[in-house]
């Protein structure tokens, strides 16, 4: 089954995945045989983190001396924040320093800080090992917690832009208020301390902004504090330079993850059926503050140890032996399925929602 050539009629799931994986491994290492720099992975991924670290202190430094307008540094932070989600999901793999645990957790360290609305780096590692091994399944708690699976709707929207109004709203769904509690307990200290000062700030400025346009509105104003108008400073820069770029970054991310992974109806350890290939050209706003994820991490599902700059670089092959061995390509019909592989599927999950209503 060498070359990509290889007859998918003949062979079974589990013989396609293997091609796929033994076709993109091979153009792996056939870059790295023409690339001798992408051997030193472990330098790669030191540089990248402080080319991203230095690209946010960079844009905010320009910020705050009026050399930056206040939406281009957003946009730029949030980019270069993508980057750090991708070393922090290779970390997760131990794909940098995996020997040598001080540098190792110091970049773990350092990627939440790029990123405080998300959850604890070291937590998240269990959850995402766990999405390997059940992908597409109810177990699957990091895609669920995401919103693969969920009907489209308000709610979702919400949900897929914000980190503690999806916990908040899969707590509601837990049955039993003892157990509400201890599901809302976790989930709160797995996200402490970083992703509540960032959704803290990010409510505070939402409320207070909206309720001075409200009061503009109404052709009045509202006299605040001292205190509170110093502090809203504070918070409005740091909006501009860390949480808006988080935000925007999250809502980015999640909408095309919790859509090019299937949910409910994949065959147990098919990995054929736990993604697709999402990068139609009116994502590309998306794409561009995650990394263009809907387009290669498909290909991590097979290729769990490379790295995401090696995947933007096989995409092209990696891509031409997933369509030949029949992974989806931009199957956008999930938008209605909520994410099932079949219609069908979808249908007689309609089907129990009604009796259970």
């Amino acid at each position: 089954m060498h070359g990509t050539c290889a007859s998918p009629d003949r062979m079974d799931a589990q013989q396609r995945a293997a091609h796929i994986r033994e076709v993109v491994m091979a153009r792996g290492d056939e870059l790295r045989r023409r690339y001798p720099l992408l051997r030193h992975q472990d330098a790669l991924g030191a540089a990248i983190l402080a080319f991203a670290l230095a690209g946010m202190v960079g844009c905010a430094a320009l910020y705050l001396n009026g050399h930056l307008a206040w939406w281009a540094c957003l946009l730029l932070n949030a980019f270069f924040a993508s980057l750090t989600h991708e070393l922090e999901h290779d970390l997760i793999h131990s794909m940098y320093f995996r020997k040598r645990r001080v540098p190792h957790n110091l970049m773990m360290g350092l990627v939440w800080l790029a990123r405080p609305s998300t959850i604890n780096p070291w937590i998240r590692r269990q959850l995402h090992l766990n999405h390997h091994k059940v992908s597409g399944t109810a177990g699957d708690v990091e895609e669920r917690g995401i919103t693969n699976g969920e009907s489209w709707g308000i709610a979702r929207l919400l949900m897929v832009g914000d980190n503690m109004i999806s916990a908040f709203v899969h707590t509601l769904h837990v049955p039993g208020w003892k157990a509400k509690l201890k599901r809302f307990a976790r989930l709160m200290a797995a996200y402490a301390p970083l992703a509540q000062l960032h959704w803290g700030a990010w409510y505070v400025f939402l409320g207070f902004h909206g309720a001075n346009g409200a009061a503009a509105l109404l052709g009045t104003s509202i006299e605040w504090s001292a205190s509170t108008l110093a502090l809203m400073q504070v918070i409005d820069i740091a909006v501009v330079v860390i949480v808006g770029p988080n935000v925007l970054r999250t809502f980015c991310l999640h909408f095309v993850s919790s859509n090019m992974h299937y949910y409910g109806d994949v065959e147990p350890g098919n990995v054929l059926q736990q993604t697709q290939v999402l990068n139609p050209w009116w994502m590309w706003p998306l794409q561009a503050f995650c990394f263009n994820f809907g387009s290669t991490h498909g290909i991590h599902h097979f290729v769990v140890k490379e790295p995401f700059y090696i995947r933007q670089m096989t995409a092209p092959v990696a891509h031409r032996v997933m369509a030949q061995m029949g992974v989806r390509f931009n199957d956008l019909g999930t938008f209605t399925r909520a994410n099932r592989f079949t219609a069908k599927e979808r249908a007689a999950m309609e089907a129990v929602q009604g009796v259970k209503a």
